[in-house]
């Protein structure tokens, strides 16, 4: 009986760090793609208050970022 409950105790602590690394990471993935998100979401008003004040520079940054149409 005392075996069975070490074993448990054992699976028990192995557990709670296994479940603590995957959502440490899970949760640090989340966290970069939040950052990036909110990156592009800077970038994007500034392009739109770009597009307001110079559309010609504007254009020209979408031109370097996006490449020519076609």
């Amino acid at each position: 009986m005392f075996r069975k409950l070490l074993g448990f105790a054992v699976f028990a602590v192995i557990a709670v760090f296994l479940l603590k690394l995957f959502f440490g990471l899970f949760g640090m993935l989340i966290g970069l793609l939040l950052t990036v998100a909110w990156f592009a979401f800077i970038g994007f008003l500034i392009y739109l208050a770009l597009k307001v004040i110079a559309p010609d520079t504007a254009a020209r940054v979408r031109e370097m970022i996006g490449g020519r149409p076609a």
